[in-house]
């Protein structure tokens, strides 16, 4: 697209729909206390718990199609490291989701649902925290981004010879 990467454009949504998660979560618990239908209360909370899942496995695809060309660029220890924590988050975000539409069901086993997906999007917001931080690391320790630049390979070339100069210099 226009010759800019779909990773760095996807990983916002997620980041965004696993903080918003939790607010909504609490915020249903709240209404059902107070005597709302948990049915139609815990609608809103599904469907971000839906789009989490579902921005998450779009980030997960997009960065696994970039991860060759990055790949040269990047170290592949870091790579993996952030791989895997990307693909830790869309599985616990699937089940996530899944123990989200138990919520929906009445009385006790609905009840305990919706108490253990309000616990589990608060652990979420930490798996998220660890993925962004290695995405992170990525792109401003390790230079990620140059994989991307009009020629990274000259880039790199012109870097080298720039340090060849500055130690004739010295």
């Amino acid at each position: 697209m226009l010759g800019i990467p779909m990773h760095p454009l996807v990983i916002h949504f997620p980041i965004v729909f696993a903080v918003l998660l939790p607010i909504a979560v609490i915020a249903a618990l709240v209404t059902i206390r107070r005597g709302a239908s948990p049915r139609r209360a815990w609608t809103p909370p599904l469907a971000l718990a839906a789009a989490l899942t579902l921005s998450a496995f779009a980030a997960t695809q997009s960065g696994g199609a970039e991860e060759d060309r990055v790949e040269r660029v990047v170290g592949e220890q870091a790579l993996h490291e952030h791989e895997e924590a990307g693909e830790r988050f869309l599985v616990l975000s699937g089940v996530l989701l899944l123990v989200a539409a138990v919520g929906l069901a009445p009385r006790t086993v609905g009840q305990a649902a919706r108490v253990v997906t309000a616990v589990g999007a608060i652990v979420l917001v930490g798996a998220g925290l660890q993925v962004g931080h290695s995405g992170g690391s990525l792109v401003y320790q390790h230079g990620a981004a140059s994989a991307y630049t009009a020629d990274s390979a000259s880039v790199a070339l012109r870097a080298t010879a720039g340090a060849e100069r500055e130690d004739d210099d010295h």
